[in-house]
């Protein structure tokens, strides 16, 4: 194992041990984070799953700009969560601490580049947003497929790289720095500039979120003046302002889960957590999937299209079920049941 600074104040550790990063003492705290971990990973990747099939299965959704948003929100959660459990369940619970610093770092690289991308594609799909509402005549013009498929190269490139850069050299070991409380060779000062980084991002969200429903409530202030004009086109200001609402709902739920993970990364960085509040942390961190089980629920109750489609969905799996029982097999053995009664 490669040596290098641990917590100040793990003093039940001695060497360069990882053990000190597993700070779950009691059997029950483990079988709680596996339940927790267990629940929220299995639905979120049913769910995110369900959304990504419901875009793509339907020409008419997918050719959208906006709804590729969704559908990279639904990527990056359904890759989060996969490595998030695999990863936390496997260091927390059975305290495997074997594996190399390299291959740690490959893991924590995967999952902060899986929820850079879905904080990312909310801040393009509040763009979008801002774009069919401020230019409704040139969004068009403007956001084509082709611009869409490029801001999500560029975005899953540029998180790939950001939360690769601990991996490539960027850690406390190799700097011979000094290391993050809450995370083995996660060099403090990286630990900083990745929060500043999100704190960026999230404030441009909150930002366009703010103008998007701004601008909207001003749309149909003037849509309800015009009274010759209501009908196509006030209908369609009234789905982007739904479309923007949900989108704000998704943003609270993120901030409502990522609030507490990301007030004790910043503490970390300014003072030293005791090990109570380390543990708060491994609990809190398990909110992020939480957050990533949620968003696919406010779709399908938020969007009509998404709902139209998992309606059709739906529909098609029960003739699918009753087909068998009105084939004439079926049909067949039937009245020969009511003859032999």
């Amino acid at each position: 194992m490669d040596s290098c600074r641990i917590p100040a104040n793990a003093s039940k550790c001695s060497g360069t041990t990882m053990e000190c990063f597993m700070v779950l003492s009691t059997q029950a705290q483990k079988i709680s984070i596996g339940i927790l971990c267990g629940l929220f990973g299995t639905m979120c990747v049913f769910e995110n799953s369900l959304v990504l099939y419901l875009i793509f299965s339907s020409p008419g959704i997918r050719k959208k700009p906006s709804y590729l948003f969704i559908g990279s929100l639904a990527l990056a959660d359904i890759l989060a969560s996969i490595i998030f459990v695999c990863s936390f369940v496997n260091f927390h619970v059975f305290n495997e601490a074997g594996f190399s610093k390299e291959v740690f770092l490959l893991q924590l690289g995967g999952v902060n580049t899986s929820f850079s991308a879905s904080l990312s594609s909310l801040l393009l799909t509040a763009l979008d947003r801002y774009l069919s509402i401020s230019r409704p005549s040139e969004y068009k013009l403007l956001m084509t497929r082709k611009r869409a498929w490029t801001a999500l190269a560029v975005l899953w490139v540029t998180c790939a790289t950001i939360a690769g850069l601990p991996l490539l050299g960027w850690n406390c070991c190799t700097l011979d720095s000094s290391c993050s409380e809450l995370f083995p060779f996660v060099d403090d000062n990286y630990l900083s500039g990745w929060l500043c980084w999100v704190v960026v991002l999230l404030g441009c969200i909150v930002c366009a979120y703010a103008h998007v429903l701004w601008r909207a409530r001003r749309h149909v202030a003037y849509m309800e003046q015009q009274q010759a004009q209501a009908g196509k086109q006030n209908s369609r200001i009234r789905m982007d302002v739904m479309l923007a609402k949900t989108l704000v709902m998704v943003l609270a739920v993120l901030m409502l889960c990522w609030s507490p993970v990301l007030v004790l990364m910043i503490y970390s960085i300014f003072g030293r957590l005791s090990d109570r509040l380390r543990k708060v942390f491994a609990f809190c961190s398990t909110l992020c999937l939480l957050n990533s089980m949620v968003n696919p629920i406010i779709y399908a109750l938020r969007s009509k299209e998404l709902f139209s489609s998992l309606r059709r969905v739906l529909s098609h799996f029960r003739r699918q079920l009753k087909a068998p029982e009105e084939s004439p097999e079926a049909e067949s053995s039937h009245k020969s049941s009511v003859i032999e009664t």
